[in-house]
């Protein structure tokens, strides 16, 4: 396959390739493997580079410290097949860990599902398969996974959650024919702790380096690594047009900790790209918003620091003096609201710039992707975004700041609010529309 556009307009992929770790369902493992992958490869003195399939925030955060390369999403439902082939691109082979299934995607037609990403990239599929509950059934299991698109290649398995030799080896005789690349024996001591939205964030882990060494010693012990290495390449696609996200201000005050950690890497390289001056701050040491144009407070877990937020006066008091634009995302939007009632039930004041009063009491989960169109605000036009939150809105008055459709193209309620200089939602920006 040469460096050609093809006829549908999606750069054609080289032959040198990296690889995909997907699955057949959530909860096979991928991310242990991936970053245990990640970790052993360094080790060896490899250097490459992970990326992550879909709307995450939590496991790209983790492929760094595992890597110690810079981790991006690609995002085949927000973003254009131009825009995935210029951020693949690099000198570093690229190692990308899937979501869901392989072929699970956004409704009606599991757009943006890992499938999609191996189709635009010409990438080759590694199954992660829990075989812990089955034996003989693991055959139709991976050999229709691997007949099921012609365009998706998998070019082996890694058997996971395996009991004991015996086991093995009746994993191998009904694969006789299939490429094994590892075979992981069952184990709880990497289990990752979790909460509502998904794993407890990399700088939360005290134990990290101690978690991704021993994940590395797994997989080095129980993979074969000189056979995955072997599929490691730089990959570089053909150059196409790719836009960029347009800064929503020239300097740019990021609030970045525990709390607001949640923001898309290849958004803030597109505002330094633009010329945007990006200051960062934490509003968990009470720091004051840097003088700015925009003030962003992105999504996070705020509810977990609700009580320490609001007995900061001087980041609460820096965000009420300021003229500058506001924007908060999720987590950031329900700061900048009146109230945020915690798990426990505590209400907490939070900044009062907007009519909001959210509460994470009784928990309902909202989920899904987003097509939004501004209709104020300094995030002008139109964007695709999602929405992965378990708060609940108690009151919210004012003027919406985004139009809204959800995956399938249905409306939904206006969402967010501005008043003045200030304004937010629940919606996650990822990319230009």
């Amino acid at each position: 396959m040469s460096d050609q556009t093809s006829a549908g307009g999606i750069p054609a992929p080289p032959r040198a390739m990296s690889f995909i770790f997907a699955a057949p369902a959530s909860g096979s493992g991928k991310t242990t493997v991936t970053l245990g992958i990640l970790r052993a490869l360094k080790n060896r003195g490899i250097a490459v580079r992970g990326a992550k399939s879909g709307p995450d925030y939590i496991d790209p955060r983790f492929h760094e410290a595992a890597c110690g390369q810079p981790c991006l999403n690609l995002d085949a439902w927000a973003m254009t097949a131009a825009r995935i082939t210029s951020l693949a691109t690099g000198p570093l082979p690229l190692i990308i860990e899937g979501a869901m299934g392989l072929f699970d995607g956004a409704p009606p037609d599991s757009k943006g599902a890992t499938a999609d990403l191996a189709r635009i990239l010409g990438l080759p599929v590694i199954l992660i398969v829990d075989a812990g509950k089955m034996a003989g059934s693991v055959a139709p299991l991976v050999h229709g996974f691997m007949a099921h698109d012609a365009d998706v290649h998998i070019a082996g398995v890694i058997l996971n959650n395996v009991g004991s030799p015996r086991h093995e080896a009746m994993l191998r005789r009904a694969l006789a024919n299939v490429p094994i690349l590892g075979v992981i024996p069952r184990t709880a001591a990497l289990s990752q702790p979790s909460r509502h939205l998904g794993l407890v964030q990399a700088q939360e882990r005290p134990d990290l380096e101690a978690y991704l060494d021993a994940a590395a010693t797994l997989i080095a012990n129980h993979c074969d690594m000189d056979a995955i290495q072997a599929m490691l390449h730089p990959t570089a696609y053909a150059s196409g047009p790719s836009h960029k996200a347009i800064p929503p201000a020239q300097r740019i005050a990021i609030a970045q900790d525990a709390a607001f950690a949640f923001c898309y890497p290849h958004l803030l390289q597109d505002w330094r790209d633009a010329g945007a001056d990006l200051q960062f701050f934490s509003p968990l040491a009470d720091e004051a918003a840097p003088d700015a144009d925009l003030i962003y407070l992105p999504g996070g877990y705020p509810e977990l620091y609700a009580g320490r937020l609001a007995a900061n006066a001087r980041f609460l008091g820096s965000l009420r003096r300021s003229n500058a634009q506001i924007y908060g995302e999720c987590g950031g939007y329900m700061t900048l609201g009146a109230v945020l009632i915690d798990a426990e039930g505590t209400a907490h004041q939070m900044a009062g710039l907007l009519a909001l009063e959210t509460s994470f009491e009784k928990r309902a989960l909202h989920l899904g992707y987003r097509d939004l169109q501004a209709l104020a605000g300094p995030f002008a036009g139109a964007w695709k975004g999602h929405e992965f939150h378990y708060a609940t809105t108690l009151k919210a008055s004012g003027t919406p700041l985004f139009a809204a459709t959800d995956a399938e193209g249905t409306p939904l309620p206006a969402m967010g609010l501005i008043r003045d200089n200030v304004s937010g939602s629940f919606a996650h920006i990822i990319d230009a529309a």
